[in-house]
């Protein structure tokens, strides 16, 4: 069997010292996570990012910065995530929008209410990647490449 991690894209957004969570239905009970999801076949990672935005919370996202990529495994029978993060802004929203399956609502929460429950977080990269962001992590989008459907030969 190969091994491969799940690629996954998530979205940093901030106003006003308050971010952009969603409340969503797991495996796990209803927990807390930035607006994230599966990169989708045949998908860049930013197109995945703002989908995946508008998708769970109807807010068209535009990413601006890596924050940062992580490798995640809960423990070794769990599989193993590869996720970037991006940081940006919201530019419009459609409150009409269906949100996705299993999101039950969007809230914009500040750092100190996200953290007061951590059992409420769907992981520890919800608080890992909003204190990179707070020291100013931020790297260039430039630093994706991606060569899709290109024809070498």
């Amino acid at each position: 069997m190969v091994w491969k991690p799940h690629v996954t894209v998530a979205a940093i957004i901030e106003r006003g010292q308050r971010f952009l969570l969603v409340e969503e239905e797991t495996s796990d009970g209803i927990r807390l996570n930035q607006p994230a999801g599966h990169l989708e076949e045949g998908e860049d990672l930013l197109t995945a990012a703002r989908r995946e935005v508008l998708e769970e919370t109807a807010w068209h996202f535009e990413p601006e910065h890596i924050v940062a990529i992580q490798l995640w495994r809960r423990n070794p029978e769990s599989p193993s995530f590869l996720r970037i993060c991006f940081s940006g802004n919201c530019h419009s929203h459609e409150p009409e929008t269906t949100l996705d399956t299993g999101i039950i609502a969007t809230h914009w929460l500040t750092r100190e209410e996200i953290l007061s429950d951590p059992k409420r977080l769907r992981s520890p990269l919800v608080a890992l990647c909003i204190d990179e962001y707070l020291k100013g992590t931020r790297y260039p989008l430039s630093l994706i490449k991606s060569l899709l459907d290109l024809n070498h030969g």
